[in-house]
């Protein structure tokens, strides 16, 4: 019979301590990867393999076979040696992690040297902190890339607006020409309302992107709104020697939903097309369908190229066409456009061919009204 003896008190206590680490590290939200001091994996947990993709054991595997990255600039980094050559605590955001399916994941990566194991025999080695911050790097890079536009597309009609007033005060300090003070002053005119327009933009996606947009709804007459729209924007569509047409279903009922938003879709539309056609015509039109109204806005212009054509509703896209460039615009109106659509539950469907222009077709629903 083998006599057991009992484990001394201090391994005892070693174990304990072991079993606590162990769940402390598993209990992390972030990844954490322990190596020894020749950079091969001792402890890791279970957010580490997440992080990794990998689902088997990386134990006394090297840290740089289970680890791949890359720098901002694409670069392979040599994860064996940034780790073993470590004295002191780092961190960076700077580095990704490639997949095979040619994605990748921003990381926050922290290296420190530690003392592993318990007592004066413990092996040095290091511990990394992983975690993922890819919707933090994209939100970062959105909102550089939001003040850059803003502060651009703000700057310009700025500028102009205030040019062409000092010349207006300038040539009617002269006693100069009335149609030329009127020119300049509708200059500015023009400017001024586009930066109202991109300031209410910038308003409705500030609230949308918070959660703070409420659908008011209520009855409205589809026939009076186109009616009300064309008559709007007819000086607009003029001015550049285009027909507006508008084509109204004469069995067009009541339509209940948001008045503001379904509006403001329409205005968009309307807006875009008359900018991005230069010769032809605009038409709006709405017919009553099953369940609500289906809207329209068919223009003789440009056209969206078919790449084009699934990004026009990301934030801030602006098509590389040399005609959209000529036109100024932050890339929001569509943007918004989306998110007011998805309020009022209104589906979009885009039918265009470069050089032959645009239609859209807007289909809003009945909603129910609220109870009273």
């Amino acid at each position: 019979m083998v006599q057991r003896f009992p484990k001394p008190a201090a391994s005892v206590r070693a174990d304990l301590e072991h079993e606590r680490l162990n769940a402390l590290i598993n209990s992390m939200a972030d990844g954490v990867i322990a190596t020894d001091q020749y950079g091969n994996v001792v402890v890791y947990n279970g957010a580490a393999l997440n992080i990794l993709d990998i689902n088997t054991s990386i134990e006394g595997k090297r840290i740089d076979e289970v680890l791949e990255l890359v720098d901002k600039d694409e670069q392979k980094v040599d994860v064996l040696k940034m780790v073993s050559e470590n004295r002191t605590q780092t961190s960076s955001r700077d580095l990704r992690i490639p997949f095979e399916d040619s994605s990748y994941m921003n990381l926050y990566l922290s290296i420190a040297p530690v003392h592993l194991g318990y007592g004066k025999r413990g092996q040095s080695g290091f511990v990394l902190l992983l975690r993922d911050i890819t919707r933090e790097k994209s939100l970062e890079e959105e909102r550089d890339e939001f003040i850059s536009v803003v502060s651009h597309e703000l700057r310009t009609p700025i500028a102009i607006a205030e040019g062409d007033l000092s010349n207006a005060i300038l040539i009617s300090q002269k006693a100069g020409d009335l149609n030329k003070i009127r020119e300049t002053v509708q200059q500015a005119y023009d400017q001024i309302l586009f930066l109202s327009s991109m300031i209410n933009d910038l308003s409705t996606l500030s609230r949308a992107e918070r959660g703070q947009l409420t659908v008011d709804i209520s009855p409205i007459n589809a026939h009076e709104l186109m009616e009300n729209l064309a008559n709007n924007y007819q000086p607009s569509a003029e001015r550049k020697g285009l027909k507006l047409k508008l084509e109204l279903d004469p069995n067009l009922e009541i339509l209940v939903s948001s008045k503001l938003y379904v509006r403001e879709i329409m205005q968009n539309f309307i807006t875009n097309a008359i900018k991005y056609t230069q010769q032809g015509s605009v038409t709006i039109g709405a017919r009553a369908l099953d369940g609500g109204v289906q809207f329209t806005i068919a223009d003789t212009g440009i056209g969206i190229s078919t790449p084009d054509q699934d990004k026009i509703f990301h934030k801030f896209f602006r098509s590389e066409d040399f005609r959209t460039r000529e036109s100024k615009g932050t890339g929001l109106g569509l943007y918004v456009t989306k998110k007011l659509a998805r309020l009022i539950h209104a589906r979009i469907d885009l039918e265009s061919e470069l050089n032959k222009g645009s239609t859209f077709t807007i289909f809003v629903p009945n909603l129910e009204l609220p109870a009273k």
